[in-house]
């Protein structure tokens, strides 16, 4: 388990920026996360769903957002901590799962079965603790050649370690828009509810949301280095500028009435 525990936290760390350097072990030279964003997943590759029914990644594909999780279902720490985190997070999203996104997460793994699928499935739907999510997950797996050219579209590089089983790899969430284009990462295992959330607002091309969420988007820009939106300042000073036009043009109006109906009076 020690030995189990200790690939995990490397591979976490050899998702890192910092760390995708020399000095790395042999078996982590290609593990890493390329981001794609603007190009699309093939969405005619065969899988297989968690009750061994045969899919087509495409089937997920079309009407919402989808929050594409790369995992393999018995890795013995770090996708357990990818998966929680996401769950933290949409806990958190009043985005209602199956109307304004759908959940993929596909095990990179040849080997697992529909039935490690089910179990990773049904363990997500417990803690995420929302029944009408059970329609917007979608826990999957397939041949060698359909999870490793998903994987090779979304530029997530992992590698297996025959001496342990398991496998070397990084941690991320990925945001596709409804056609299957890549829209957002966000590398690691924590995911901030209000960033995860304007990533599905934004990959949805504004179709879901309010206007807080529209106001938000303006003021905020992704930052591709680090997962996360940040203040775009210029865009805060316009929008702080119309703001104070609107409210000087309203002071301005209310004043000109007063006016009128103070004269009105007089004339009575």
């Amino acid at each position: 388990m020690r030995l189990r525990s200790a690939w995990a936290v490397v591979a976490l760390l050899a998702s890192a920026p910092a760390l995708a350097q020399s000095g790395l072990p042999k078996e982590l030279e290609r593990v890493g996360l390329d981001q794609r964003v603007g190009e699309a997943v093939a969405l005619d590759l065969a899988l297989t769903d968690h009750a061994g029914a045969a899919v087509r990644l495409g089937d997920y594909f079309g009407e919402r957002p989808v929050i594409l999780t790369p995992v393999y279902y018995d890795c013995p720490m770090l996708c357990t901590m990818v998966l929680d985190g996401l769950v933290r997070s949409l806990k958190a999203v009043t985005l209602e799962p199956g109307v304004d996104f759908d959940v993929v997460a596909v095990s990179f793994d040849p080997r697992e079965t529909p039935e490690q699928a089910r179990g990773r499935r049904e363990l997500f739907l417990e803690r995420y603790g929302r029944s009408e999510a059970a329609s917007a997950a979608h826990f999957l797996t397939g041949s060698d050649e359909a999870v490793a050219a998903l994987m090779d579209s979304i530029g997530f590089r992992y590698s297996f370690d025959p001496e342990t089983g398991e496998f070397a790899h990084a941690a991320t969430i990925v945001v596709l828009t409804p056609e299957g284009k890549v829209s957002r990462y966000y590398p690691g295992v924590e995911y901030p509810p209000r960033d995860l959330r304007l990533a599905l607002v934004e990959a949805s091309d504004e179709q879901i949301g309010g206007v807080v969420d529209q106001v938000l988007l303006y003021c905020f820009k992704y930052d591709p280095t680090t997962g996360r939106y940040t203040a775009a300042t210029m865009n805060i000073i316009r929008a702080g500028g119309v703001i104070t036009l609107a409210l000087m043009a309203g002071f301005v109006i209310l004043s000109l009435r007063r006016e009128r109906r103070r004269a009105a009076g007089a004339r009575v």
